[in-house]
């Protein structure tokens, strides 16, 4: 009988502890999303890019990103660099396929958001920390950030050369629930 008490309050903390579990808000990530990157000789954009975005300004510990940009879908608008980007000179597309990114933390910084995480480029993966901004109508939203990106810490490309070290990045998300 003291066995069966015991199990029955375990079950019953257990349960509770489940009905108060927070889930942060899942936002589906639409087509209509942007991902340029330019320097002062060259830019672009990715055309592929997917994931899942957990995301509640009220409940950061709960939030977090998962997304991945697919490396054969540069676009430089040029047909010649584009096939030069996915060289093993650059990217190598076929050895290194996406550009990875998985959050650690998100936090608060001023009117904006700044997310910690892995960024893996190039088969090399570094703690990296992007700022972006969360505006939200109704059951969509935008996230938009600008970062830049040393792609020496990542082994693209030769150092120095032609193109700049430092590549900007913008970024412009929009979900829906």
């Amino acid at each position: 009988m003291k066995k069966l008490i015991i199990f029955s309050v375990t079950l019953l903390l257990i349960a509770a502890v489940f009905a108060f579990t927070v889930v942060s808000p899942v936002w589906k990530i639409t087509d209509k999303y942007n991902i340029s990157f330019s320097s002062n000789e060259a830019g672009g954009i990715f055309k592929t890019f997917k994931g899942s975005i957990a995301f509640d300004e009220q409940n950061l510990a709960v939030s977090n990103f998962d997304v991945t940009v697919d490396v054969a879908s540069i676009n430089t608008g040029n047909g010649l660099q584009n096939k030069h980007a996915k060289s093993d000179e650059w990217f190598d597309a076929a050895k290194y396929p996406v550009i990875h990114y998985v959050s650690k933390k998100i936090v608060k910084a001023g009117t904006a958001y700044q997310v910690t995480g892995d960024l893996e480029i190039h088969g090399v993966k570094k703690e990296f920390t992007i700022p972006f901004t969360f505006k939200r109508t109704g059951n969509t939203a935008t996230f938009n950030g600008t970062f830049n990106v040393n792609r020496n810490d990542f082994h693209i490309g030769k150092p120095g050369g032609d193109v700049s070290d430092i590549i900007k990045v913008e970024v412009a998300v929009p979900v829906t629930k």
